[in-house]
């Protein structure tokens, strides 16, 4: 675990945890030449990670999902359940990884893969710090589709706040959970794109969500959707 020295922190802190001390040299050599961000810290494993947060104040997290001595999820679920910061952008080495899943149920803002373009990740990073998931809504509905056997089955009763949504409200989580973007929402229901972003803040808010992938688990595990259903 280890700290700059001798530096003024500015714009994004990120904290880089890998257990390749090459990888996370390589993030960091990218991500410090961005004006808007900062590496504050490195850790080899999740449980140098979660020491890390309790004792520092970082904003984004980049973390591999498989490291020795504590797995990527565990310390993310442990990071998220302490408070809002740090978030958490997760790496795994193969499409549809089944960290990745659990890994958003843990709290995680997104997932990429570990070999994406410099741009792509420092898209993600600045997505995350201001709040975004950064998962495709297809690649979500793919990761549900492929581990349903993961969610509890359906018992039929509706979680009482979902009694809070308004009957276009509860038709946009349904169609978020479809996957379907903010510009394909406003189209399929003739409304602005603004439109669909404050009915999407209304749900996030009254269902007690962080972002539209916690939406996306929320509506497959209460029966709004199915798995493998589309549309």
């Amino acid at each position: 675990m280890s700290e700059p020295a001798g530096r003024g922190v500015s714009g994004i802190r990120i904290v880089l945890v890998d257990d390749q001390e090459l990888v996370r040299t390589g993030f960091r050599m990218v991500l410090d030449a961005q004006p808007d961000m900062t590496v504050v810290g490195e850790a080899p494993d999740g449980q140098a990670a979660v020491e890390f947060a309790r004792t520092h104040t970082a904003d984004v997290m980049v973390m591999d999902a498989r490291m020795p001595r504590m797995d990527g999820v565990a310390a993310t679920r442990q990071i998220r359940q302490a408070g809002d910061r740090p978030r958490v952008l997760m790496l795994t080495t193969f499409d549809l990884d089944e960290y990745a899943f659990a890994a958003l149920k843990a709290g995680a803002s997104g997932f990429l893969l570990k070999d994406v373009p410099p741009e792509e990740l420092l898209f993600a990073i600045r997505a995350v710090h201001s709040g975004d998931a950064v998962v495709a809504p297809s690649t979500t509905r793919r990761l549900i589709d492929r581990f349903a056997p993961m969610l509890p089955a359906d018992d039929g009763h509706a979680p009482p706040e979902l009694a809070g949504l308004t009957d276009r409200e509860r038709e946009v989580l349904i169609l978020v959970a479809q996957g379907l973007s903010n510009a394909e929402l406003a189209g399929r229901l003739f409304v602005s794109e603004a439109t669909v972003k404050t009915h999407v803040g209304r749900i996030l808010a009254k269902l007690g969500l962080r972002d539209r992938v916690q939406a996306v688990v929320y509506a497959y595990e209460n029966g709004l959707v199915r798995a493998g259903r589309q549309g």
